[in-house]
């Protein structure tokens, strides 16, 4: 069954118009038709079987036929907050982490990225992001779009609220640069020991990892230090390993 992004679908509809990128997709890539039959999902919890009316280029138009129950999310919302990566390693990391489950994704510009906010922006990284995290939303088939946030330097997003739970994933090798930091770096396992939470996030920084600087402010604004372990992973790996790890725990104890 194909899929299709409505975000203009509401619970009691009865039809709905796709987006026009979305109808384009339907008529001239998948050559659908008046009659077929597609499901459709409104990014906000909600899918649906659905009929096509009237298809002509980019203006399609479907009949909702009943409702769908969709994939389960989630038990933590859970956000990462990415240092943006080089090239297309950016793109990889919001497509794993969409099809893990995430709620949000909050891409950040540290000491070590080789880019900057405005030129992330200036450069339409965000549109393409937004684009990959509904993509992998499609294929891995929730019915919940995770949000691809506006970029923001580091220390801004430390000033920003958060949930109570903020996890920074550092190495222990890079943790030691810091004497003071090297004591504060945790396991995954001690968060067996507590209760899972409503909300969460996942800090992961970039290639060539956080500066010390970054790792004792963000200690200070009572963010915790976390460790997958001895063994130094890439920079796009991190977040596929850690999130899969948080969400086996939490899944385990609730």
């Amino acid at each position: 069954m194909h899929r299709f992004f409505a975000p203009a679908l509401d619970p009691g509809d009865e039809a709905v118009t796709l987006p026009r990128d979305e109808g384009e997709h339907l008529t001239r890539v998948l050559r659908l038709g008046i009659g077929d039959t597609v499901s459709v999902f409104d990014g906000r919890g909600h899918e649906f079987l659905a009929r096509v009316t009237s298809a002509r280029r980019r203006d399609v138009r479907v009949q909702i036929v009943s409702r769908v129950d969709p994939t389960a999310e989630s038990s933590v919302h859970l956000t990462l907050v990415q240092s943006a990566l080089k090239g297309d390693r950016m793109d990889e990391v919001i497509r794993d982490a969409v099809m893990l489950g995430v709620g949000a994704v909050q891409p950040v510009v540290t000491k070590r990225s080789e880019v900057t906010v405005a030129a992330l922006l200036r450069g339409g990284r965000v549109d393409r992001w937004r684009r990959v995290a509904l993509a992998s939303a499609k294929q891995s088939r929730r019915a919940v779009l995770p949000e691809v946030r506006t970029p923001l330097a580091f220390d801004t997003y430390l000033l920003e609220p958060r949930p109570a739970l903020a996890l920074m994933m550092v190495e222990p090798a890079a943790a030691g640069e810091v004497e003071s930091v090297k004591a504060e770096v945790e396991s995954m396992r001690a968060l067996r020991r507590e209760t899972p939470p409503s909300e969460a996030v996942l800090l992961v920084g970039p290639e060539g990892g956080w500066d010390p600087a970054e790792t004792q402010l963000a200690r200070s604004h009572g963010v915790r230090l976390i460790s997958l372990g001895p063994r130094t992973l890439r920079a796009d790996a991190v977040p596929v390993a850690a999130i899969s790890v948080l969400q086996f725990l939490w899944d385990e104890l609730s």
